[in-house]
């Protein structure tokens, strides 16, 4: 296994201890901590795949489970976002709307990409998608510090966390937009489109 995958998998480590520790509120400074854990296993993301493009080690295992890894630790936040530790507050009410946009944009893009694999074609990361990313990890570890600063209150910065997170929703629908529009042969009916060229 080489270094990138090896650094997925790190990834995938990483997840149940970061959210070991954002329920575990007897370790001092536990959202802090948490934040700490999550802010390096994005790291992790970032840094497998340059390694992997720079010294040429890209493999069919790191292009499978490299962007499940991504997936499952930033679903894995929203979802404990939804469900804090007891006499915490983390997000507004309307939170939970931001995160099942977030998690559905990715459940579906997923599912888009799987469809084009099996046609041979290929979709790959682009721009919005990366600055989508980008936001969305910035706003989880706005948020997890702001928990650490105000626990028992939504403060002023729950708020910056909070809108953040409202970008990052945005983004991921405008993104998610971006990526059906730029490979819309995708959901072309090959059947359909070659009785035609026939006609």
């Amino acid at each position: 296994m080489n270094l990138p995958n090896r650094l997925t998998v790190l990834r995938i480590i990483m997840i149940p201890v970061f959210a070991a520790v954002y329920y575990i509120t007897a370790i001092p400074y536990n959202f802090a901590v948490s934040a700490a854990v999550f802010a390096l296993a994005a790291f992790t993301d970032f840094l497998d795949g340059y390694i992997a493009r720079k010294y040429n080690l890209v493999s069919d295992f790191g292009k499978f489970l490299d962007p499940i890894a991504d997936k499952v630790l930033v679903s894995t936040a929203l979802i404990l976002f939804l469900v804090p530790p007891m006499g915490t507050v983390i997000l507004p009410w309307y939170a939970g709307i931001l995160v099942a946009v977030i998690i559905a944009r990715e459940l579906i893009i997923s599912g888009f990409r799987l469809v084009a694999a099996g046609k041979g074609m290929v979709i790959s990361a682009d721009m919005s998608g990366k600055i989508k990313t980008f936001f969305t990890d910035i706003a989880i570890v706005a948020i997890l510090f702001s928990a650490e600063i105000t626990p028992e209150v939504f403060g002023i910065e729950n708020i910056i966390g909070t809108v953040l997170l409202i970008i990052s929703a945005v983004l991921t629908v405008v993104s998610g937009v971006e990526c059906f529009i730029r490979n819309k042969g995708v959901l072309k009916d090959e059947k359909s489109t070659t009785s035609k060229e026939k006609s």
